[in-house]
């Protein structure tokens, strides 16, 4: 079990960026595919992107691709998200989220394929 820790969210207007990480603490980052979540208000929590535990692979939802980015940094135990040409419906609680890796590369969509979850960080864009 690790410890994850998102921050930078925040507000920010339509067609801005910014940066999220995700700190984590507990255990060896390279063991686990990381992924990025969202969940909006009355709304389902749902997948954003996901990084393989080397950083080969990655996977985007449709909603996001080409706008987003995901990227870690096992040596500094971080994982990123940078969002860029943001619009009013990015907005959400944006969580990372942790789940053991195998031998095999698998895309991980559904959030009952990870383990451990951080507490989310805010992010606000405004029209």
């Amino acid at each position: 079990q690790v410890q994850l820790v998102e921050s930078g969210g925040g507000l920010v207007q339509a067609g801005g960026s910014l940066t999220l990480s995700c700190a984590v603490s507990g255990g060896t980052l390279s063991m686990y595919d990381m992924g990025w979540f969202r969940q909006a208000p009355g709304r389902e929590r749902e997948f954003a992107a996901q990084i393989s535990w080397s950083g080969v692979n990655t996977y985007y939802a449709d909603s996001v691709k080409g706008r987003f980015t995901i990227s870690r940094d096992n040596a500094k135990n971080t994982v990123y998200l940078q969002m860029n040409s943001l619009k009013p419906e990015d907005t959400a609680v944006y969580y990372c989220a942790a789940s053991l890796a195998s031998n095999k590369y698998t895309n991980k969509e559904n959030e009952d394929l990870y383990d451990d979850w951080g507490q989310g960080t805010q992010v606000t864009v405004s029209s």
